[in-house]
């Protein structure tokens, strides 16, 4: 089994890509809001001379400057990666665009859990 990462950026196209996984069997994701590392810079520091207090200040009055992601989790069964990838490079395009996203799988070794027996190897 594998837990499956990704990071969209061109959250527009997170119905879309719900609804390919859906179609392919691929169910069950947890979809959180999240924010890349470089975009909390920017958003805090617009100067060498600007105290990170004020930047802070300014992000909270003015928070639409803040371009948030979407992180995708799911647990996958191993026959199952190359058709999540495909699907993400259907509708998403190719992730090595800037500002498009990243994807990763990492191993699982247990889960427990209700709802997982669609995801269990036979």
């Amino acid at each position: 089994m594998k837990l499956f990462i990704m990071v969209l950026n061109k959250v527009d196209k997170l119905d879309e890509l719900m609804t390919e996984f859906a179609t392919h069997g691929i169910c069950g994701a947890t979809i959180l809001d999240s924010q890349g590392m470089a975009r909390e810079l920017y958003g805090s520091y617009h100067g060498e001379e600007e105290i990170p207090f004020l930047g802070s200040i300014r992000a909270m009055l003015n928070n639409k400057s803040r371009k948030t992601n979407k992180t995708i989790l799911t647990v996958l069964r191993d026959d199952q990666v190359d058709t999540i990838f495909e699907c993400v490079d259907k509708i998403v395009g190719d992730l090595s665009d800037p500002d498009s996203g990243i994807m990763f799988t990492m191993p699982i070794d247990t889960v427990r859990g209700k709802g997982l027996n669609k995801h269990k190897e036979n």
